[in-house]
């Protein structure tokens, strides 16, 4: 019988074993996922709670957790600082909020008065204060701080009236820092400092009257062990945990980068896989006889040395040898179309969490016959100044209030300020609305309403008129009186 003809037997097949689970390791297995997403009172590091206060401190949160868990599932629980950090060291994560702070102090704000008597040199002494003290780096360190951790501190730096900086004397630290020149003493003022939520630990709260306006506010902050009133501590959250849950989450809010995980996760993945995909897109399939490996006759070693040698050799410009009766190459390409959509959509749900456009998160400029970010550019712009009012109107006013009295020893009602707007016009946009004023001020002028002087004294003042400064008729009368 020809070694061709003779025929493999092959046993029939056993009839295969049923798999039994234990149940008990399943439920462990259970158990365990469940764990490792149960919400858990917050217990902050070593040092930051008095030795001596700190089992009464830690007692305050009367949160049922049980209930909690039960009733969220565990759905959402406080990462930890200790992760947050390890987040905020991620491009991912971290571009997103420093994006969202830099744009929130790029164009900063203008301090103005609302009176019509002139203030202009208060105006430049509290400009200059507030370059001098740093309070566009305190505030964007402290939105950033609210991105990466879910909160952000900035504290209020003074001196006592007898010249004694105020967290030298912890008995001091627990009294109400009040907007009052015989608390705030001229030039008292130090500085602004920003503290990172993990040194800080709420010292008292009203856990218990949902009437009263404290409720879930805490009224003063253990910070490394010194407690400290909360009016020495301006609060920035922009995203706010619900009551049950501002416990367990260090009295701070939804962090950023926390609620950004899945859709950079998803991202990394979609991209780990599309650069795996491209990497092994080319399979190369070696046919060849396999009779005696496969029946058990010999271990195999020919064929795995084959295997071995034919991937050593084998590139993009290496030749290959086969035995042309025995051996065969075949090339499988994987199909590749349709890869840069999925990746374009994991960055483009990755960037909308954050509510910031492609452009700014990635650089990625839209693709395609007029196509603009511009639209994008607009709507991020407002989420901005929307951002600037919620996280940083009501610090700011008591910022100005406290320069104010360490400058001048009063607080002047009349001064306030306003966030500089974030678009830039053109000059070809600026040369239009210039034309269309001008094109109105004619009208005006024609139908008696407005006198040239009046045009040309609008235009004199208008700091974005190139015509800015510009003398007019009445302060060369000035000048003639003098």
């Amino acid at each position: 019988m020809n070694k061709r003809d003779r025929k493999i037997r092959v046993q029939p097949a056993t009839a295969a074993k049923v798999m039994k689970i234990n149940k008990g390791l399943l439920f462990k297995a259970e158990e365990k996922q469940t764990k490792a997403k149960t919400i858990t009172p917050y217990t902050p590091p070593s040092g930051v709670i008095p030795t001596e206060k700190r089992q009464s401190a830690l007692a305050m949160d009367s949160t049922d957790y049980s209930y909690v868990n039960q009733v969220y599932g565990g759905q959402q629980q406080f990462l930890g600082y200790p992760y947050l950090a390890m987040l905020a060291l991620r491009p991912e994560f971290r571009k997103m909020s420093e994006t969202i702070a830099r744009e929130m102090t790029r164009k900063w704000i203008e301090i103005v008065c609302t009176g019509d008597e002139d203030k202009s040199d208060k105006i430049k002494q509290l400009d200059d204060a507030m370059k001098h003290f740093n309070v566009r780096d305190a505030f964007r360190k402290a939105a950033e701080m609210d991105g990466l951790y879910g909160r952000g501190q900035i504290y209020i730096d003074v001196k006592k009236p007898d010249g004694v900086r105020a967290f030298e004397d912890h008995d001091e630290l627990q009294t109400p820092l009040i907007l009052d020149k015989a608390k705030i003493t001229k030039d008292s003022l130090i500085g602004f400092n920003t503290v990172e939520p993990v040194w800080t630990y709420p010292s008292a709260f009203n856990a218990d009257q949902p009437l009263r306006p404290d409720y879930y506010k805490p009224n003063a902050w253990y910070v490394m062990g010194t407690t400290v009133h909360k009016s020495r501590l301006m609060m920035f959250v922009s995203r706010e945990v619900p009551d049950i849950l501002k416990a367990a989450y260090n009295f701070g809010g939804l962090s950023l980068s926390q609620m950004a995980e899945p859709y950079v996760d998803n991202w990394i993945r979609t991209r780990n896989s599309v650069g795996d995909m491209i990497h092994s897109f080319s399979l190369t399939v070696l046919k060849t006889n396999l009779q005696g490996t496969l029946s058990g006759s010999d271990d195999g070693t020919d064929l795995f040395t084959r295997v071995d040698l034919f991937n050593r050799v084998r590139d993009n410009r290496g030749a290959m040898v086969v035995d042309k009766d025995s051996e065969e190459i075949d090339q499988i390409n994987t199909p590749l179309s349709g890869l840069d959509a999925l990746q374009a959509q994991a960055q483009e749900q990755m960037a909308s969490v954050s509510s910031i456009p492609l452009v700014f998160l990635l650089g990625i400029t839209p693709q395609g016959l007029n196509a603009s970010s511009e639209g994008e550019i607009l709507v991020f712009e407002t989420t901005i100044h929307a951002m600037q009012e919620l996280l940083f109107a009501d610090n700011l006013k008591t910022v100005l209030d406290v320069i104010q009295l360490s400058l001048f020893g009063e607080i002047d009602p009349e001064i306030t300020f306003k966030f500089v707007s974030l678009r830039e016009m053109t000059e070809k946009e600026q040369a239009e609305i210039r034309q269309i004023d001008a094109a109105a001020d004619a009208a005006l002028i024609d139908a008696g309403v407005l006198s040239p002087e009046d045009s040309l004294m609008r235009i004199a003042a208008d700091p974005n008129s190139p015509y800015h400064g510009l003398e007019t008729n009445s302060d060369a009368e000035l000048l003639d009186d003098e």
